[in-house]
């Protein structure tokens, strides 16, 4: 190409930009708002990829299991199932081993306070209650009986071992009440008038038991 003269001109160079500021522009340009107003937002997103997933998994595990889809939804429901099953029949599960909280709690009350409070529970059906407060009321009566030493910290277990040894014939009963108020207290278990009843029975019959007494004699008091 030629100028005026005659005299040749040099092509006007190509403009030409850095990658690295390139790619910055770019970014730029397409992170202003006007290209993603019809974009799903972030959680949308997500869920969006986690059905994915979900859906990968099943179609996997469909054509490795016989009967496809139909396949995999018997096993989950069995596996439902199963868990109900073991759920029903052993309860929830313990939140810390059987005897490790108190049976009493910050406020004394004597054994007929707690008799009182136990029925005032059954009355309005909560067995829970009713048994804690039976449970605590047949303890206190021991200890007003100068059979157990009263001892801050005691557990219902201790209460049940130290009771049998002056009260033989009650042991079992008492190993029964202590594993009923540690099921209800700290293993998430809901009590009924049942298990109510058999402690409101056991307390009746312990008071009128006459204990057996170590000594020289070893006869009862």
């Amino acid at each position: 190409m030629t100028g005026p003269g005659g005299l040749p001109i040099a092509e006007t160079p190509p403009v030409t930009t850095p990658r690295e500021a390139a790619r910055e522009a770019a970014e730029r340009e397409l992170s202003k708002p006007v290209y993603h107003e019809n974009e799903p937002n972030l959680f949308t997103r997500i869920l969006g990829k986690f059905f994915d997933w979900i859906d990968e998994l099943f179609g996997s595990a469909a054509g490795a299991t016989p009967g496809g889809t139909l396949g995999i939804i018997v096993i989950v429901l069995l596996v439902a199932v199963a868990v109900a099953l073991l759920w029903w029949r052993l309860g929830t599960p313990e939140r810390s081993p059987a005897g490790a909280g108190t049976l009493f709690g910050e406020r004394d009350r004597t054994a007929a306070e707690h008799r009182a409070a136990a029925e005032a529970h059954a009355a309005a059906g909560r067995w829970t209650e009713a048994v804690q407060d039976r449970m605590r009321a047949l303890v206190r009566s021991l200890e007003e009986r100068t059979l157990l030493d009263p001892r801050p910290g005691r557990t219902a277990d201790e209460a049940a071992a130290e009771a049998a040894a002056a009260l033989p014939g009650h042991a079992e009963g008492l190993r029964a009440a202590a594993r009923a108020f540690d099921d209800v207290t700290y293993g998430g278990r809901t009590a009924d008038r049942a298990v109510y009843e058999r402690l409101r029975d056991l307390d009746t019959a312990v008071e009128r038991t006459r204990p057996v007494l170590s000594g020289p004699t070893g006869a009862g008091a």
